[in-house]
């Protein structure tokens, strides 16, 4: 089955989460909050219902069962399919081997690394690694022709800064791999519930500091 081009960041979000563990919607929004996935999956709870709606229409997640807590609503937990798991793979692949222009592809992509093998993350990296140097090389050389060609610089200050902003991400981007593979930063795949908890008490702990802060 032929899927759609998304990069949905508030689906992916789901997939990653239910890759650990079946969850119901309500375990899901707590998770994105308390782990500060939140700044990409912007107008919870409804942007996560239709992100299930659209993930179960497409076979990528399945519903397993549905219970009852007390007195609450009945809830029903959801699981991710083979399918679910390619794609989700598939998914970050992409958005970590192709620069975009949007900062938050980049940061929902790093932010869910460690749901990929280490050897499928660097060889997604080192990819962007060498897309942003054709990047760079191409905006080099659109510079150059328009300054030979007697353009001022203050005409093309935004070329400056895109080869500014260019250059600091494939820094940043060639110093990651660096450190993956002198081993100084390792990972096993998937993440596990336990590393989402260290996760989610660090983003608990910050949100109470944040709130002390605000005199709350």
């Amino acid at each position: 089955m032929v899927r759609r081009q998304s990069t949905d960041l508030v689906d992916l979000t789901v997939l990653a989460l239910l890759l650990q563990d079946p969850r119901h919607p309500y375990e899901l929004h707590r998770l994105i909050v308390d782990t500060h996935h939140k700044g990409h999956v912007a107008d919870l709870p409804r942007s996560l219902h239709h992100a299930v709606d659209r993930l179960m229409s497409d076979a990528l997640i399945v519903a397993d069962e549905t219970g009852r807590e007390g007195e609450r609503a009945e809830r029903t937990v959801y699981r991710i399919t083979a399918e679910g798991r390619a794609e989700l793979a598939a998914r970050l692949r992409g958005l970590l081997a192709l620069p975009d222009g949007d900062r938050r592809t980049l940061t929902t992509a790093v932010s869910l690394l460690g749901y990929l093998p280490v050897e499928e993350a660097v060889r997604s990296l080192g990819a962007r690694a060498a897309a942003l140097e054709g990047g760079i090389a191409a905006l080099d050389g659109a510079t150059e022709t328009l300054r030979s060609g007697g353009l001022p610089r203050l005409l093309l200050l935004e070329l400056e800064y895109a080869r500014a902003a260019t250059a600091a991400e494939l820094q940043w981007v060639r110093g990651l791999l660096a450190d993956i593979r002198v081993g100084e930063l390792t990972w096993a795949s998937p993440l596990t519930d336990a590393d989402l908890g260290a996760r989610r008490d660090l983003g608990q702990a910050a949100s109470r500091e944040d709130e002390s802060g605000r005199g709350i």
